[in-house]
């Protein structure tokens, strides 16, 4: 029987984990080393004691980048088969993480369902779930009913919730008297700040943290500090409103580690490439080094349809100047619920931004597959060019959809492959282009 509570008590007391010793296989590090990161808090292992099939991932300083998917039930598309593919999907892909934002209904058996099969991650924000789950108008729900859906969640296994605790009246003063250009885009956030001003009340999960806490220690369950006043343009990035819930977030951290529950903290948003970098390093010191959700930045606004590129681009950066854990973007984002093909494209577009990424900051082991593309073109062999792929399937469907004269070349350029004229010069072959 385990005689500590979660993964950072245990750290604490000097003990190596199980899936502290998964983690460190993985990530081909000491384990000693890993559970130092864990009781400082540097690195975050979500996993809940009741989530049987995950196989655990740490998140944090010195780790590969994580990615995340987002799927869930929505009151204008009730459709569960669907998401259930979408679920098969980025466990195919290899999505460290799965957030289940539905938010319509009962949805207690869909969750049961994808925690019961899902190696990855799975995460919630139980402020989402609140109004189905409770059938209740939102001025009318209470400060317990808003704890009750953090305990459902925890109990039914889920690993991370988002709990957007940093919208108190501080940071709701700094963000109105800034004047946004898009004011509160995030959905979490916005609903909690027409309950306080519907209500009159301090924020919940500000208000009643240390009860929120206790519930997610007792499960072993992750906080991640939402962002309620993350910029939803370029123009209101690093503006007061999202700095003054930032220092709020940073305050919440040390609070939750001196309850050893661990942490994760949550980035932008929208935000022009230039200040990126900047945003990351400012984080990690108001944080206290906590590893650091973002969601894209997205660097620019006007690329509807395209939105997994602008997120690629800003997630590259971002998690090359420190961040630890990616949110997909797919290319329906600000236009409709994604479907099975769009959420391919996300994860697709997020894995490369973190696979980037961990190169730049000389992850152990980040360049091997690289490596292994670069001896398999060296040599013009397509089949092991294809098992180093990203998306195996798709490469070699591009490759045979027009058939090169030359196996060992490509439509592109044919016979006047650079690869193949200079290997052939190097061994002493003569290069020939004409025929008889």
């Amino acid at each position: 029987m385990r005689n500590y509570k979660t993964q950072m008590e245990a750290a604490k007391k000097g003990i190596i984990t199980p899936e502290m010793e998964i983690v460190a296989k993985k990530e081909y590090i000491d384990p000693e080393k890993l559970r130092e990161s864990v009781a400082r808090g540097e690195v975050a292992i979500p996993c809940n004691v009741n989530h049987k099939s995950i196989s655990p991932e740490g998140i944090g300083m010195g780790l590969r980048t994580k990615i995340n998917v987002n799927l869930g039930i929505s009151g204008d598309r009730k459709d569960y088969d669907l998401e259930m593919k979408k679920v098969d999907m980025a466990i195919r892909y290899g999505a460290e993480a799965i957030m289940d934002l539905s938010n319509y209904g009962k949805t207690h058996e869909f969750r049961t369902a994808l925690i019961e099969k899902s190696p990855a991650m799975i995460g919630t924000v139980p402020m989402y779930d609140a109004i189905g789950y409770l059938e209740k108008d939102l001025v009318n729900i209470t400060a317990d009913d808003f704890l009750s859906v953090v305990r459902a969640h925890a109990e039914e296994g889920v690993d991370f919730m988002t709990i957007h605790a940093g919208i108190n009246r501080r940071a709701v003063e700094a963000f109105r008297r800034e004047k946004r250009k898009m004011n509160i885009v995030s959905r979490g956030g916005s609903l909690l700040f027409a309950w306080m001003m519907m209500t009159g009340n301090e924020n919940p999960f500000c208000e009643h943290y240390d009860e929120v806490l206790e519930i997610l220690r007792e499960y072993d369950v992750t906080i991640s500090l939402g962002d309620a006043l993350r910029p939803g343009c370029i123009d209101d990035s690093t503006d007061a409103g999202q700095i003054s819930e930032l220092i709020e977030l940073g305050a919440l951290t040390e609070r939750a580690w001196a309850k050893d529950v661990q942490v994760m903290v949550e980035g932008p948003g929208h935000m022009a490439m230039n200040e990126i970098e900047a945003n990351m390093k400012l984080q990690k010191r108001i944080c206290h080094n906590a590893p650091f959700y973002v969601l894209g930045p997205l660097v620019t606004d006007i690329a509807p349809g395209y939105d997994h590129i602008t997120s690629a681009i800003g997630g590259a950066i971002a998690a090359a100047s420190g961040a630890d854990f990616l949110c997909y973007v797919t290319p329906a984002e600000h236009l409709r619920l994604p479907d099975v093909n769009d959420v391919k494209e996300g994860i697709m577009a997020s894995k490369i931004a973190a696979h980037a990424a961990d190169i730049a900051k000389g992850v152990p082991h980040s360049r091997d597959r690289d490596n292994e593309m670069a001896a398999a073109r060296h040599k013009l062999d397509w089949d092991a060019m294809f098992e180093a792929a990203i998306d195996p399937e798709k490469a070699k469907a591009y490759y045979e959809s027009t058939p090169p004269a030359e196996r060992h070349t490509c439509s592109m350029c044919g016979k006047m492959c650079a690869v193949r004229t200079t290997n052939m010069i190097l061994e002493g072959k003569t290069v020939e282009f004409c025929d008889e």
